[in-house]
């Protein structure tokens, strides 16, 4: 008598998790066609594992000084060569990524939360709400990232931890816009109308219905918008406003060697050719994420 319950109880699960891997082949397949966007991801995934393992990969320690080797070229000792205080430039590069990437995720995902709370309830609710928040995003959109940030870590002082700020703040307006107009197009949908008429709560249809189906752009900004991070922390770094020394870091990196370009190249060059990679590397992946996830593309 007990075994129609067992086939009823062991059934369900067995089919939720057999669509969810068909999902997740199909986006895989879908993703692995973009060859540009599998050397992206590939860079990503070297980037994140010298920053993880740093310690054991590098060769030196970043922040020793070794006057008599200052300024020497590439060989077989140095691999990238040394700065004008001696210090191995692979090693720096290496733990550098640490600091970059720590920056590029931590201040996209504080954009993206906040970005994305306020998107949901300008698009959910609309009115007054709606033009509050867009014309919030609007007085931020109206400076340019760079200034914004600099004028947010002038006043609240040069760190690591201001320029993460600085650079989630402007970030915010960004995922606003986008996840709004997703929002405007969900809220529309007959199903919603439907989960509300039967007395679900704004709380349980936005949490549960629509931010599930806003979430593809949100994954594909916040990628791209890493790159982006990379770029003006290292911006503000080589003005002196980021991480501070002797904390090793590209854009630092870049503003010490900046006087040393004719005589010794190499300081600036590696630093430069390393933001230039990890840059590209996000941009191709994003680029992929957005092809794979476009529900254009599904079949």
């Amino acid at each position: 008598m007990s075994q129609p319950q067992i086939e009823t109880t062991t059934t369900v699960p067995i089919r939720h998790q057999s669509g969810t891997i068909r999902r997740w082949s199909a986006f895989y397949k879908r993703l692995a066609k973009n060859k540009a966007a599998l050397v992206g991801a590939a860079i990503v995934l070297v980037f994140v594992i010298l920053a993880i393992f740093a310690p054991l990969i590098a060769p030196y320690d970043p922040k020793l000084v070794d006057m008599p080797k200052k300024l020497q070229t590439p060989s077989a000792e140095h691999w990238l060569g040394t700065d004008e205080m001696g210090r191995d430039i692979l090693s720096r590069l290496i733990f550098g990524a640490r600091v970059s990437l720590t920056v590029g995720v931590l201040s996209t995902l504080l954009g993206a939360i906040i970005g994305v709370f306020l998107g949901i309830v300008a698009g959910y609710y609309g009115r007054a709400i709606d033009s509050v928040i867009m014309r919030f995003c609007d007085v931020l959109l109206a400076f340019p990232g760079i200034l914004l940030a600099l004028a947010i870590v002038s006043i609240l002082g040069a760190s690591t931890t201001n320029v993460i700020i600085a650079i989630a703040f402007f970030a915010i307006p960004t995922f606003a816009r986008i996840v709004r107009g997703s929002t405007l197009s969900v809220k529309k949908l007959e199903y919603i109308d439907a989960i509300r008429a039967m007395g679900s709560s704004d709380s349980r249809i936005i949490f549960k219905h629509i931010l599930p189906n806003v979430l593809s752009p949100i994954i594909v900004q916040s990628t791209l918008y890493i790159a982006s991070a990379i770029i003006t922390a290292s911006a503000l770094s080589f003005l002196g406003l980021g991480t501070q020394p002797p904390t090793p870091e590209w854009g630092a990196m870049l503003s010490d060697g900046r006087h040393l370009v004719r005589s010794s190249p190499h300081v600036t060059l590696f630093p430069g050719i390393t933001i230039l990679i990890v840059v590209i590397g996000f941009n191709l992946f994003g680029d992929g994420l957005r092809d794979a996830l476009d529900p254009k593309a599904k079949k």
